[in-house]
C-alpha cells in the first residue's frame, strides 16, 4: 500500500499537505524545511521543483522558485539531496512541478529517480490529461508514483470522474479559477465542494489555493478530507532564520 493510501485509511479528515519550495530559502534548506513539517504536524510535504515559468503559482511562490533556482537547485541536486530522505521522513512526500524540465531530464528517468529516492505522488498541471493516458500513466504505474490531478469548479462532472479514475493518492480541488495566493472567499465555495463530496469519487479530496491559517483550513476541511497550504507558509520561511520555530509555530497557527 502506498504512503498516501495508507495515510488516508488512518486519516480521512483534516489532512494538512503543505508545500515547500526545493532550495529555498537556501540551497541546503530542503530536508531541514522537511523534517521540521514533519515534527511539526504536517501530514503531506509537497515540495515544488522551482521552474522559471510557473503558470499556477502566484508572486510568492515565483519569487521562492527564482530565489531556489539562482541558489543552484535543480532536478538533479534534488534527488542527491532526496537519497536518503526515507532515513528521516516517514510521511508521504509529493513533487509538484512542470512537465517541461522533466520532459528534457527524461519523463521515465525521472519517476525512476524518483521512486528510487521515496518520492509518493506527483502533480503536474500542465500535463493534458489525454497525453497522461496515453503516454506517461504506464510509467507512473510501473514505478508506482501516484499522479494528482487539479479540478477548479469550472470541471465537469465528466472530467472530475475521469481525473479521479485515471489519478491516484488523492484530487487536488482548486478553490477557484486562479494562481496560488490569491485571497479568495473560502466559505462562498462551499457549495463546490458540496458538489465534489456528492459525487461520492473514490480518491480523497484536498482543497487548495486560499488557505493561510486556522479559519480557512477548518473551512475547507468542511466538506472534504482536507487542504494544502503553500504561499502562507513560504511567506512564513521568508520573515525569518529559524526554520523549526518558524514551522512549529506555522503549523501551530492552523491546526491550532
Amino acid at each position: 500500500m502506498s504512503r498516501i493510501k495508507d495515510l488516508f485509511n488512518k486519516k480521512n479528515s483534516n489532512v494538512l499537505n503543505v508545500y515547500c519550495t526545493a532550495g529555498f530559502p537556501h540551497l541546503c534548506s530542503t530536508l531541514e524545511v522537511m523534517n521540521a513539517l514533519q515534527e511539526s504536524g504536517a501530514d503531506i510535504i509537497e515540495l515544488g521543483m522551482p521552474y522559471s515559468d510557473p503558470l499556477a503559482d502566484g508572486e510568492v511562490i515565483q519569487a521562492s522558485s527564482g530565489v531556489a533556482i539562482a541558489n543552484g537547485m535543480t532536478i538533479e541536486v534534488l534527488f542527491e539531496q532526496l537519497k536518503a530522505m526515507r532515513n528521516e521522513i516517514q510521511i508521504p512526500v509529493i513533487l509538484m512541478g512542470y512537465l517541461n524540465p522533466i520532459l528534457q531530464y527524461g519523463f521515465e528517468r525521472f519517476c525512476k529517480r524518483a521512486k528510487e529516492v521515496g518520492i509518493d505522488g506527483l502533480i503536474l498541471p500542465d500535463i493534458p490529461m489525454f497525453e497522461f493516458e496515453t503516454e506517461y500513466n504506464e510509467i507512473l504505474s510501473h514505478y508506482e508514483v501516484d499522479f494528482i490531478f487539479l479540478v477548479t469548479p469550472e470541471t465537469s462532472e465528466e472530467r472530475i470522474r475521469k481525473a479521479d479514475k485515471l489519478g491516484s493518492g488523492f484530487i487536488y480541488a482548486v478553490s477557484s479559477s486562479s494562481t496560488t495566493g490569491k485571497n479568495k472567499s473560502i466559505t462562498e465555495q462551499q457549495p463546490y465542494f458540496e458538489r465534489l463530496k456528492s459525487l461520492q469519487l473514490r480518491n480523497p479530496v484536498l482543497v487548495g489555493f486560499g488557505i493561510k491559517d486556522k479559519a480557512t483550513f477548518e473551512a475547507a476541511c468542511t466538506n472534504t478530507n482536507g487542504a494544502i497550504i503553500g504561499t502562507a507558509y513560504i511567506k512564513a520561511l521568508e520573515n525569518g532564520q529559524d526554520i523549526s520555530s518558524i514551522t512549529k509555530a506555522f503549523i501551530n497557527g492552523v491546526k491550532g
